[in-house]
């Protein structure tokens, strides 16, 4: 285990480094962010419905602009995010919009060390498990925070997207699609500002749907839905075309960029 706490390491410093770029970027919008607007996109919004009076587990939440935005909603919530950067952020952007969630600085392996009450909702976003070595431990700690008929949902980039190399607005199919090898990145920029001349440094892992939901189903949690679709809301991959309904498509589209799932502990 030592040797993976060492790529989380990397990978918080890395996150740290980020959390400057990203909050002064046009793709996050924080001054549009602060005058009122969501940074909720639709799929989330649609699935999770009515969040009023619910509490909800943010996890690996960056610097909380999404936790915010469903405490805005009026959830009650808690975020969590391995970066101290993003935390620190996060309770400042909590505290300057007089709202009321918390947010707590761990690995997301260990929610359960650090956060001991359940909730009605669990919820995860775009480019969260690639990060993590092993999704058994993930899906028991969400079993773990969920009240009994409560929802885990996510919504995440699909696991083909990172069978490929994006480098120079080129893409090249260099990776398995579910693979148990560590993969190290090392680049300049970041997604949401590649201009940036900020070296990320960042260690993940692929997993596979069966792996995403396999995992669920053996801590005890029920799969509702799991659906695929072809765009993505996040312009994040080489030569994405906006399409009318304002999210992302590749010009000769293969195969599908996000999935969602939505699944009940029982």
């Amino acid at each position: 285990m030592k040797e993976k706490t060492n790529y989380f390491e990397v990978n918080r410093a890395t996150w740290n480094k980020k959390v400057a770029i990203h909050s002064q970027s046009e793709m996050y919008d924080l001054a549009a962010f602060k005058k009122g607007k969501t940074s909720l996109m639709s799929y989330e919004l649609n699935a999770l419905g009515n969040v009023k009076g619910k509490s909800l587990l943010h996890l690996q939440c960056h610097f909380g602009q999404d936790t915010l935005s469903w405490s805005r909603m009026g959830a009650k919530c808690v975020g969590v995010d391995l970066s101290d950067e993003g935390v620190k952020l996060a309770k400042q952007l909590n505290a300057e919009l007089q709202l009321n969630a918390q947010f707590v600085c761990c690995n997301v392996l260990d929610t359960s060390s650090h956060i001991s009450e359940t909730f009605d909702i669990v919820f995860t976003s775009y480019g969260t498990i690639g990060w993590l070595p092993d999704l058994k431990p993930w899906a028991k700690m969400i079993a773990e925070r969920l009240n009994v008929g409560g929802t885990f949902y996510i919504v995440e980039f699909h696991p083909i997207a990172w069978m490929f190399d994006y480098i120079d607005g080129k893409s090249e199919m260099k990776y398995h699609y579910s693979q148990d090898e560590v993969i190290y990145d090392e680049y300049e920029g970041t997604y949401a500002n590649q201009d940036s001349k900020m070296v990320s440094k960042e260690y993940g892992w692929n997993h596979g749907l069966s792996e995403v939901i396999n995992s669920l189903i053996e801590a005890g949690l029920q799969i509702d839905y799991l659906n695929e679709y072809d765009e993505s809301p996040y312009d994040v991959f080489p030569d994405l075309v906006k399409t009318d309904s304002g999210m992302y498509k590749m010009k000769d589209q293969k195969f599908p960029m996000i999935f969602e799932l939505k699944a009940t502990k029982i």
